[in-house]
């Protein structure tokens, strides 16, 4: 399947990229606490069209911040018409999150759909810490500072070190899927686990 820049620019100009809502449970209660917002595209043509043939291509021509607005204003939208507002996460790319334009942006978008940011968790994965600490950290700084939470995705993949734990005020550490997916079978990736 061939993406093209202008199928990207149409979906997201007509608002073909929507959210779907992912739930968390909480392991040891089977209690929902809230839910991923994961970007899916319906393609007219096609069918459905996973993130990673559309993700690239957004973010290479500045489509992914108009993609991850719409993104947030229905999923805010939609979570702020329950009495309370469940928790929501999503993933910051890495390109959005060394940009110091994210927090106000993020603001933006919260005032005016009325959700509560102490009720959000940034993902981020450690590609958007590696380009430049500084601008990651006093950006991460200004998120918690709004009562964001941040967690680090996909840990123990690619550059995963404890130094990256350090670098960021993080709440939450999401373990590679890799390991989730074989720890009943392999020894090494339960203690990963479990750690």
């Amino acid at each position: 399947m061939v993406i093209e820049l202008a199928d990207v620019q149409s979906a997201i100009e007509n608002e073909a990229v929507i959210p779907y809502f992912q739930p968390l449970v909480e392991l040891r209660s089977g209690q929902l606490y809230g839910f991923e917002i994961l970007a899916r595209w319906q393609h007219a043509d096609l069918g459905p069209i996973l993130p990673p043939n559309f993700i690239a291509i957004a973010e290479q021509s500045g489509l992914i911040w108009q993609m991850t607005w719409q993104l947030l204003r229905r999923a805010f939208n939609a979570a702020t018409q329950l009495p309370c507002p469940p928790r929501l996460a999503i993933n910051i790319s890495p390109i959005q999150f060394r940009d110091q334009a994210l927090v106000s942006a993020l603001q933006a978008v919260a005032k005016e759909t009325q959700y509560p940011l102490d009720r959000l968790t940034i993902e981020i994965t450690e590609s958007a810490i590696l380009e430049n600490v500084d601008i990651a950290h006093e950006v991460a700084c200004e998120l918690r500072a709004l009562g964001c939470r941040l967690a680090l995705d996909d840990f123990g993949t690619g550059f995963s070190s404890l130094a990256h734990l350090q670098a960021l005020p993080f709440d939450e550490l999401k373990v590679d899927r890799s390991f989730v997916r074989t720890m009943t079978t392999s020894r090494a990736s339960r203690k990963i686990v479990a750690a």
